[in-house]
């Protein structure tokens, strides 16, 4: 049933948005260059490595030392735009149709942080990862990495369509109130840097 909705509404979305898709890629060729799509390996269903895709956007600037520059310095004003209306996201319906993601699931983040989960926060890996979920409705980047983690989790042992779909609800009005896009003090997030490192933050 999950699969069957993804596929249908992400279907039905990528049709009746293929306009801003067009209309958003001409715009980051125009701005930001080439490739328009930044794609990067993330762990999937049980751990399973994919690419998922998103618009650009955030420049290639350089350091004099041929190093990319900071977040902050290549995440420009249009990059910022894109990011606060999720317009930067639309690409993942073609993972959704690929049925590398779902709709609603935890985040798929980075291969390099499953190390680094506790037990416990590795279940959120359960379930397809997702481009909005329980964490990302209540505080997205606003809130710790462990209170991301738990609400994964909760979701993965709370699933139904009703929650799916109350969960698509609350992102639209979301997205249209622009909150938790960036943490405080970050052009994006902070880095995971493990399990008790979060443990020790919180204590401190």
């Amino acid at each position: 049933m999950k699969r069957l909705f993804d596929f249908v509404i992400s279907v039905c979305l990528l049709v009746v948005l293929f306009p801003v898709f067009i209309i958003v890629a001409l715009l980051v060729r125009m701005k930001l260059g080439t490739p328009i799509i930044y794609k990067q390996q993330r762990p999937g269903l049980y751990n399973k490595p994919f690419f998922l895709y998103k618009f650009r956007s955030m420049s290639n600037e350089l350091d004099i030392k041929g190093f990319l520059l900071s977040d902050e310095k290549r995440l420009t004003t249009f990059g910022m735009a894109l990011r606060k209306y999720s317009l930067d996201e639309l690409p993942q319906l073609i993972n959704v149709i690929k049925g590398d993601i779902s709709l609603v699931g935890p985040r798929p983040l980075l291969m390099r942080y499953l190390p680094l989960y506790s037990k416990e926060h590795l279940r959120r890996h359960n379930v397809r990862p997702g481009i909005t979920g329980w964490a990302q409705v209540n505080g997205r980047n606003s809130i710790s990495w462990e209170e991301k983690f738990n609400l994964d989790v909760w979701y993965v042992d709370n699933y139904s369509i009703l929650l799916d779909l109350k969960i698509l609800l609350l992102t639209v009005h979301k997205v249209f109130k622009s909150d938790g896009i960036n943490q405080e003090g970050h052009a994006t997030v902070e880095d995971f840097e493990g399990y008790q490192k979060e443990k020790s933050k919180a204590l401190n």
